[in-house]
């Protein structure tokens, strides 16, 4: 490796890792080896070859100057052919532990990069909603990408780095010092010209990419917002694209102006270095040959030094870097243990048992609720703040106790804010109750387990939110082994047959992010064949027809009765006309039920109910006159 090619990857390796920076932890370094210790044996042997490359790339500059001195002793043909051949048996035998061991370092980083993506996966899908609802995606997002990659290096590259350098560095030093001890310490004087540069450099070159990776962050940011079906109508009917345009275009031409810097930078130290490069050639050339002239050195040692020169600040520079190397693993690492910390606020029991088999009742006793405060559920890191709110969250459900039988239709009225929705939330074990509790078929859902709630508990929501994958894949979600059969005919009962059987790709039809490729209808029908496929004993409906024009409603209504035949349900509804059947009706304010009935029993007896319902049907009346 020449010095330039050295110099090159020394500024890159300190740009990189100078941007991030952390105290060292004993407990970080022994959760790094738990994560390690699965890989302990490909580790060890990745080591001893890193060990016996360091020692081949010596051996090769110590030939080739026997070569020399050979050449010039005037010895026979045989003895130059057998160091020819020792010297291309070495490079072949450093060709295949080079291959072997970028095997065993690919294997072993990408294993890590599985085991950590996974651990995190894992953890995240435990965490609650709330934890959703103030974590940015793009931050968590970089965690299982670009954190899991940053602390992967720490195996495949820095960690054989180190010892191959610490290698290539002691035995270059006793070979060096052996030939010539003047020469040697001539050649690190001109060290610290080579590395001082390289690091303040490094540096330098590391603002320039973090403010470029802040305004690439920034150009992200908006083309996500902006390109997505929602964002794009939203600019289009209030937005100003050409304000849209230039803001872009200043964080684009920001990007380009830094880019121009950093190659300039970039080519004034290379160019440097390069001149630093040719003067310790020089020093060894003039002060090797003048040893060589006055018979105090061998020609081929004057060789074997200059060769041995990269072998020499190759690892110096790199080594002078490893510490900050291994502070950016670090903080890579800290940064995934950091979400791995998180306690979910919802776990199962060590005893958890499955709900009862048979018909489901739903039971609310004396609920009393507060969202959590953000330090309970989420990181600073991935909301963008200094520091969590740690305020504990207003009480929004007061005592609130209900029942429903097996079978029965409970439905909750209210206006927005009311509670009703958290309402939906606490049954389906989303949250868990601060006091009371809320049961199925008797049994509290902090003694359930989750799998068990899921299957017991379906719910259709106001957004009925989809996947950007096919019709299939969507409804078949809560049972992956449904066949078509039952696919096709949940979907003929959420009156969607006809439409899918049009489509020229079937059950096979991409709908498109969050499902915007159908209509708002068709995604909730879509929703409701998923419930279908699900075959829950409770139903929740949370809005499930607010946002529906009258033609859509009528026939999510329809697919509804098929979803509802039998089952527990509480339904949520806005529209006070869809839930006239309902076997009870909680009215629902400021956290609290002011009323319940059948629909007749509230009218009958006045109160906030029938104020809801006379206030409604005269609004919807208003068009029609």
């Amino acid at each position: 490796m020449s010095m330039e090619v050295t110099a090159r990857n020394q500024m890159y390796r300190t740009m990189n890792a100078s941007s991030q920076q952390t105290k060292f932890s004993a407990d970080t370094a022994r959760r790094i080896l738990t994560f390690a210790q699965p890989h302990r044996r490909k580790l060890i042997g990745f080591v001893l070859l890193s060990v016996v490359l360091a020692a081949l790339a010596v051996a090769t500059p110590v030939l080739a100057g026997r070569v020399v001195n050979a050449i010039v002793d005037g010895d026979a043909f045989e003895v130059v052919l057998r160091l020819a051949l020792l010297i291309g048996l070495i490079a072949i035998v450093d060709a295949a532990i080079g291959l072997f061991s970028r095997w065993l370092s690919s294997n072993i980083g990408e294993g890590l990069i599985l085991d950590l993506r996974t651990a995190v996966f894992d953890h995240v899908q435990r965490m609650p909603i709330a934890f959703f609802t103030r974590t940015r995606t793009g931050a968590l997002v970089s965690r299982l990408n670009n954190d899991v990659i940053g602390a992967q290096r720490a195996f495949s590259d820095t960690l054989s780095g180190v010892v191959s350098n610490l290698v290539t560095l002691v035995l270059t030093l006793v070979v060096m010092i052996g030939i010539s001890w003047q020469i040697t310490l001539m050649a690190l004087i001109l060290l610290p010209v080579f590395v001082i540069p390289a690091r303040r450099m490094g540096r330098r070159l590391a603002r320039l990419q973090r403010e470029a990776a802040d305004h690439n962050s920034a150009m992200s940011t908006q083309m996500t917002e902006r390109f997505s079906a929602p964002g794009a109508t939203l600019v289009k009917l209030f937005g100003q694209p050409d304000i849209e345009s230039s803001e872009f275009a200043v964080r684009a031409s920001r990007v380009r102006d830094i880019g121009v810097r950093s190659a300039m930078v970039q080519t004034v130290f290379i160019t440097a270095l390069t001149l630093v490069s040719a003067l310790a050639l020089a020093v060894v050339y003039g002060l090797g040959g003048f040893y060589a002239l006055r018979g105090q050195l061998d020609p081929g040692s004057v060789v074997a030094l200059s060769l041995l020169l990269t072998r020499l600040y190759s690892p110096l520079t790199q080594l002078a870097s490893a510490r900050v190397e291994i502070m950016s693993a670090l903080v890579s690492f800290e940064r995934v243990f950091e979400v791995l910390d998180l306690v979910p606020l919802i776990q199962d029991k060590p005893d958890a048992t499955h709900v009862p088999d048979g018909p489901v009742s739903v039971e609310l006793d004396d609920v009393r609720f507060a969202y959590p405060s953000a330090d309970k559920v989420s990181l600073a890191s991935l909301e963008e703040v200094s520091t969590l709110d740690s305020r504990g969250g207003e009480e929004v459900l007061h005592g609130v106790s209900f029942r429903a039988e097996p079978g029965q239709m409970v439905a909750l009225v209210g206006t927005s804010g009311a509670g009703k929705s958290t309402i939906a939330q606490l049954i389906a074990r989303l949250y868990d109750v601060d006091s009371g509790a809320v049961r199925l078929a008797g049994v509290d859902v902090r003694d359930l387990t989750a799998e068990s709630i899921r299957g017991a508990v379906g719910m259709v929501t106001q957004d009925g939110h989809l996947f950007h994958e096919t019709i299939r894949a969507n409804i078949v979600l809560p049972r992956p082994d449904a066949t078509d059969e039952e696919v096709w005919d949940a979907l003929n009962r959420a009156r969607l047959s006809d439409l899918v059987a049009s489509l020229p790709d079937g059950l096979d039809t991409v709908v498109g992010e969050r499902g915007y490729r159908l209509s708002g209808g068709e995604r909730q029908r879509l929703t409701i064949a998923r419930l279908l496929v699900a075959r829950p004993r409770v139903v929740i409906l949370d809005e499930a027809t607010a946002s529906l024009d009258s033609t859509s409603e009528v026939a999510v209504q329809a697919a509804l009765s098929e979803a509802l035949e039998g089952k527990t349900s509480v339904v949520i509804a806005h529209r006070l006309s869809t839930i006239r059947a309902a076997d009870v009706i909680l009215v629902v304010e400021a956290g609290r039920i002011v009323q319940r009935g059948t629909h007749e029993e509230l009218l009958a007896a006045g109160g906030r109910y029938e104020e809801l319902h006379r206030t409604q049907f005269s609004v919807e009346a208003q068009p029609a006159e």
